[in-house]
């Protein structure tokens, strides 16, 4: 036992010196946790972040000016008034992504206690800011009439007050969220791709033959892969929530970090087993990168990081189960967004250790095999 360990220890050092002397990979690591971070995090927007609008004014009254002037930064750009006949063509030449229009005496038909109706064109293929801004505009509209309505900014015409208290992001940043998600996603991405680069290097280079011949058996080689370059990845992705996402994008972690890295080694105990796994099916890097694509992209749309699984099929919702993505996404969306502890995410845990130990043995027994090939 103690020679084993020993022999998955050394194994693991060569396997840290091949990747350091690799400098595509380190480049790729490094861009991966730090600049891609950063850019998908400012870039990559749900929110509404000054939305191109214009407004049709067929009404010219004080009420009508009135709500055009409440359209502001950030939210949305200054309105630019247009013509009724003008719409279509702004439209489809994508100059605006949304159009207001107030129909003729609309301030009338309000104080006469009729309801005149307000149309909003929104370009939806803006999808995110169509679903975000077409509200920000119905409760901008809805308050300047009823401040209107009397002569006030107190009170309100329903009989009750709605108080809305939103948790975990109390404005709504993106940022907050695209950061820490993009670090999950990295992981996932380079845990799969390292550790299956790891053997096809074995084998391109010749090694893997050096390998056979020394008294080590295939559960140690798979065993150094898994722990040398889990151990990059998890200590890159620390790097990153500390400098990147902390000082840099200054974006607060509510839970325990520690926890969420201890996930996250059990996370790549199956991750990188199954970075091995496809590896097993290719003969080169070729071959493993065009296998690699469809099962970064599954796991990486359907796991709950850029969607809620909740919004999925429920046939879909079953296969993704048996992702270890799709509860490692879970745990670390409740460990550091909502600071939950370790009595509320084991079920996440344990789900991530029964499926890492499943695809262990099936990847051990598809490695034995190549193995043998190869001998």
């Amino acid at each position: 036992m103690r020679g084993s360990l020993a022999n998955i220890y050394r194994l693991g050092v060569k396997e840290l010196r091949s990747l350091r002397s690799d400098p595509v990979l380190v480049v790729l690591i490094l861009w991966a946790f730090t600049f891609l971070v950063y850019s998908v995090a400012k870039g990559e927007k749900f929110e509404v972040q000054q939305a191109s609008i214009a407004i049709v004014d067929e009404d010219q009254s004080a009420l009508s000016r009135r709500i055009g002037a409440a359209i502001q930064l950030p939210f949305f750009r200054e309105p630019v008034p247009i013509a009724a006949g003008g719409i279509d063509k702004a439209m489809d030449r994508g100059q605006y992504v949304f159009v207001l229009e107030i129909p003729p005496r609309f301030e009338a038909d309000i104080l006469a206690g009729r309801r005149p109706a307000i149309q909003v064109d929104i370009d939806a293929t803006a999808m995110s800011q169509a679903g975000n801004g077409a509200v920000f505009l119905q409760n901008i509209v809805s308050r300047e009439l009823r401040s209107f309505i009397q002569k006030s900014d107190e009170g309100d015409l329903l009989p009750i007050n709605l108080v809305v208290r939103t948790k975990f992001n109390p404005n709504a940043e993106s940022v907050w969220f695209t950061s820490v998600m993009q670090i999950i996603n990295n992981i996932t991405m380079l845990s799969v791709i390292l550790s299956g680069a790891a053997l096809i290097r074995e084998r391109e280079h010749g090694t893997i033959e050096h390998l056979l011949v020394m008294p080590v058996t295939p559960i140690d080689i798979m065993l150094s892969k898994i722990w040398a370059n889990g151990l990059v990845i998890v200590v890159s992705a620390l790097l990153s929530f500390f400098l990147i996402v902390g000082w840099l994008l200054q974006v607060p972690i509510a839970g325990s970090v520690m926890l969420f890295v201890a996930g996250a080694v059990v996370y790549q105990f199956s991750v990188t087993a199954l970075g091995i796994l496809l590896a097993t099916f290719t003969t080169s890097m070729q071959q493993f990168g065009l296998l690699v694509i469809p099962v970064l992209i599954a796991m990486n749309l359907l796991s709950g990081s850029r969607t809620p699984l909740e919004s999925m099929p429920e046939v879909l919702q079953a296969i993704m189960r048996i992702s270890p993505s799709t509860h490692f996404i879970g745990f670390a969306q409740a460990v550091l967004y909502r600071a939950a502890d370790l009595t509320i995410v084991w079920p996440e845990l344990v789900a991530m250790a029964a499926i890492g130990a499943v695809f262990f043995v099936v990847t051990l027994a598809r490695f034995r095999k190549s193995v043998t090939t190869v001998q």
